[in-house]
């Protein structure tokens, strides 16, 4: 580096020349500041905070501990299961150019379409729900229900991934890797943030929708399966000594140990370790929580667990319900692939298609919520019941709906959310939400206030930056008071 010019001759001494003397040392200070946001061990408002899962406060009393998120892959149709629309018996087969606002492009000449089924109020809410899920309906005065949520894609990955994270992009932290990270786990032999997904295969998304990004791996969601072993690998592959195992575990954290004091700022390690750490701890738990066995006939009878239909997605909503009643923070159930990988994507046979995915879900779901609140676990515990987003109010390949991102609903129950109530409302024939919109940074700053967090404290240092799940560049992202109790 050139020398630095004597005070004799610093009145010539340019604002150029100072970049250029001093260039190595700006670019060292800006690498450096870099490499500790990504290998940093703490969260940006509290460097003090290692990376583990150990239960954590947020920002305010809680009003719920645990969230279990029944992902309804595909976007269920908002005009066909929660929000009536009697304009579209009126103006079937009829283009909505002739009688309303022009839909999005490629929509002009396609024509308005009614539902099939019937709509009726239920509780003493009156509550209008489809007939396709009417053990849903059994609980409206449980429910909150979102008729005005709105995404930003009409494209299922892109949708699915802000649905999960509020980036479109991949490899961003998901909803559960941010309330792990948040709020840890009350059961230290245990993750923090579970996975249900259906043993017979992987929804539409794969494993996009529980992923860690770029938080520590700690915090991505783990895949517990609903039938043979619970969780795969856990168990050594031939019978070792106790002696031996001992020894090699000994090993193996001296080891670990010196690792960590060569590399003390690698968070890549550090979560290994930790992960490996779990993983011994969930060799005596895991199992023991995940065994059926021990429920009684009326609870396994509750979820459907004898009946063809019902008992694959029964069997992990009850799993769930163990879950967070031994706790687990977060839960994401997946939605069954017997009818596909995206069961609600209802581009045709419309009719058909949700007469054989509802009743697969429905009363399960309905069983979960019936069961937390018996239990006394309602009130702490959130239910969610989402897709990525809607469906058009138009045809599509003559029995089909188009996605629409524009609006969408959401069931919500428990945690602090209003009881019987409904939030917001769509457009006449349901193609926009335009009274009380609730964007999907919203929802998520909501949840996040009913588990005790600030959603602007929530960060993580990520290229130079605080990232959080509620974008910063998003600066009108809310909680939503009018959904709560």
């Amino acid at each position: 580096m050139p020398a630095v010019p004597s005070s004799a001759n610093t009145a010539n001494f340019s604002r150029r020349r100072l970049l250029e003397t001093s260039s190595l040392g700006f670019g060292w200070l800006a690498l450096k500041g870099l490499l500790a946001d990504e290998n940093s061990l703490a969260r940006a408002d509290d460097p003090s905070r290692p990376i583990d899962s150990e239960r954590r406060a947020g920002q305010h009393f809680p009003a719920a501990r645990s969230v279990i998120l029944l992902n309804m892959v595909g976007g269920p149709s908002q005009v066909d299961l929660f929000d009536p629309k009697p304009v579209l018996n009126k103006f079937h087969g009829r283009t909505a150019s002739e009688t309303f606002e022009t839909l999005q492009p490629g929509s002009e000449s396609k024509t308005l379409v009614r539902t099939p089924f019937s709509f009726r109020r239920h509780g003493e809410c009156g509550m209008e729900i489809s007939s396709m899920l009417p053990h849903l309906a059994g609980l409206a005065d449980e429910i909150c229900l979102v008729r005005s949520m709105f995404s930003t894609n009409n494209n299922h990955p892109q949708a699915q991934r802000f649905l999960q994270s509020g980036k479109v992009v991949p490899n961003w932290p998901t909803l559960g890797a941010w309330v792990s990270y948040g709020l840890g786990t009350e059961n230290r032999s245990m993750p923090a943030f579970v996975v249900l997904r259906d043993p017979k295969g992987y929804t539409d998304g794969g494993t996009n929708h529980w992923s860690n990004g770029w938080l520590p791996a700690i915090y991505r969601g783990t895949e517990i399966r609903s039938e043979g072993d619970a969780v795969l690998n856990l168990k050594p592959s031939r019978q070792v000594a106790p002696e031996v195992r001992r020894r090699n575990l000994a090993l193996l954290d001296a080891l670990n140990n010196r690792r960590r004091r060569l590399y003390p700022d690698d968070s890549r390690l550090e979560s290994r370790i930790r992960n490996y750490e779990l993983a011994a701890r969930m060799q005596v738990s895991a199992e023991r929580l995940l065994d059926l066995d021990g429920e009684t006939k009326a609870t396994r009878d509750l979820y459907g667990l004898d009946n063809e239909t019902t008992a694959d997605f029964g069997r992990r909503c009850l799993m769930a319900r163990r879950m967070v009643e031994h706790g687990v923070r977060f839960v994401e159930v997946m939605v069954t692939v017997a009818n596909g990988s995206s069961p609600f994507d209802s581009h045709s046979n419309l009719e058909p298609g949700l007469k054989k995915i509802c009743p697969r879900v429905d009363r399960p779901s309905a069983a979960l919520i019936r069961d937390l609140k018996q239990r006394g676990l309602l009130d702490s515990t959130i239910v969610i019941w989402t897709g990525e987003f809607g469906r058009l109010p138009i045809s599509q390949n003559g029995t089909g709906r188009d996605h629409n991102r524009n609006a969408f609903s959401t069931v919500i129950c428990g945690g602090g959310f209003r009881r019987g109530h409904v939030h917001g409302a769509t457009d006449e024939i349901g193609y926009r939400s335009v009274d009380d919109p609730v964007s999907v940074h919203d929802f998520h700053a909501t949840l996040l206030h009913q588990l005790g967090i600030d959603h602007h404290r929530l960060s993580f240092p990520h290229n130079g930056r605080d990232e959080r799940l509620t974008d910063p560049e998003v600066n009108d992202s809310r909680v939503v008071r009018k959904m709560l109790a």
